[in-house]
């Protein structure tokens, strides 16, 4: 959505609006065992020196993972589609309802006040979706509104909050909440080839909620507003980031182009330039960048594109190191270790920046 009072002269002057939403609590989690880069090639077996290099050189010193339990010769043999299903959900549920309760606890809020729930999750489908599990498990209220935004990828997160950012400025002084849990576990494909040795050599499981309320102007509000939204798709890479059906192995696989760091780069500038328009905003003028964990080679190559330094961009390096790349929940870790290190100031400019399948980018403009 659009401020005009953006457009005043002094970019740091922007006056409170009652109908903006803002971002009122953060919380995270994860699952499984954390396992180094060297002990999942332990653990999965692989000798191969090739995919190991990609596993070592990927900046990724930790990931958490549920792999599947050795078998009596200590093999993990890959899991059937179902049973893959079955792990997605109980892992997300797990994992969400641990991060929506770290999320309330860091908002002030209960269980109680929770008016909306959208879910965001890519690495596995439930019909019911996962918001009526998350409602069941906790006992939130059964009236409380729900959505989930399925398979739109690593990029979903910031699609969510647009989504939600709307439902909140309609219900002014209710809580929403953004939950993204993504168990990549239940996405793999454990085969031996270089295809699948990308994805699996990058992937962590993890979920991150984020709370929103709008309307809340007094001397107390806390949390960055939500100001806008810029999305881009890059049509012409529609197939570089998908999940298909893999008919050799009978169940679903991810793939990545290897060009697909070097095309999210290169229309980088033209979506965040877009972002600031009529703003009166610069890019020097940003004064925090989160931006998805999405790979070493895709963080250089929106740094060298944006003109970024190392330290804009600590958070989400520091995400991809200790957790690799967490899908659609990830720019909310990078967005929870900003907050814990204390250093916002009021009237900064924060953007948010997502990417994924599609190809896509997404963005917004906060301010505190």
């Amino acid at each position: 959505m659009t401020v005009s009072v953006l457009q005043q002269r002094d970019p740091r002057a922007t006056r409170r609006s009652p109908g903006i939403s803002r971002l009122a609590g953060v919380g995270t989690a994860t699952s499984g065992t954390s396992l180094s880069q060297t002990e999942v090639l332990d653990v999965l077996r692989i000798e191969d020196p090739k995919v190991r290099s990609v596993f070592l050189n990927s900046a990724i010193q930790r990931r958490n993972l549920t792999l599947p339990p050795p078998d009596a010769t200590g093999l993990r043999a890959p899991e059937p589609q179902g049973d893959l299903l079955d792990k997605h959900k109980a892992l997300a549920v797990e994992m969400g309802v641990q991060a929506l309760m770290n999320c309330l606890k860091d908002t002030g809020a209960s269980l109680s006040d929770v008016r909306h729930l959208c879910c965001v999750t890519s690495t596995g489908f439930l019909t019911p979706g996962l918001s009526a599990h998350i409602i069941r498990e906790l006992g939130l209220d059964p009236h409380c509104s729900r959505s989930d935004i399925v398979g739109m990828g690593c990029n979903a997160g910031l699609n969510a909050l647009n989504v939600v950012a709307g439902w909140s400025s309609a219900h002014p002084g209710e809580l929403a909440v953004v939950l993204c849990a993504e168990a990549c576990s239940a996405a793999y494909a454990l085969d031996g080839t270089m295809r699948t040795a990308v994805v699996n050599s990058l992937f962590g499981d993890g979920a991150a909620a984020l709370a929103l309320v709008a309307g809340d102007t007094g001397a107390d509000a806390a949390g960055p507003r939500v100001l806008r939204f810029a999305s881009y798709l890059i049509t012409d890479a529609i197939d570089a980031m998908r999940y298909d059906w893999d008919r050799d192995q009978g169940r679903f696989s991810f793939f990545l182009d290897p060009q697909i760091p070097y095309v999210v780069g290169a229309h980088a500038e033209r979506v965040v330039d877009r972002l600031l328009t009529g703003t009166g905003l610069r890019r020097g003028d940003i004064d925090h960048w989160l931006v998805h964990s999405g790979g070493k080679k895709v963080i250089d190559a929106v740094a060298v594109n944006l003109g970024l330094r190392r330290h804009d961009l600590r958070h989400t390096t520091g995400v991809l190191r200790d957790h690799g790349n967490l899908s659609s929940g990830s720019f909310l870790f990078s967005y929870e270790r900003l907050l814990l290190e204390d250093v916002v100031q009021p009237g900064d400019h924060g953007i948010l920046m997502t990417m994924g399948p599609g190809s896509t980018i997404e963005t917004a403009l906060i301010q505190w």
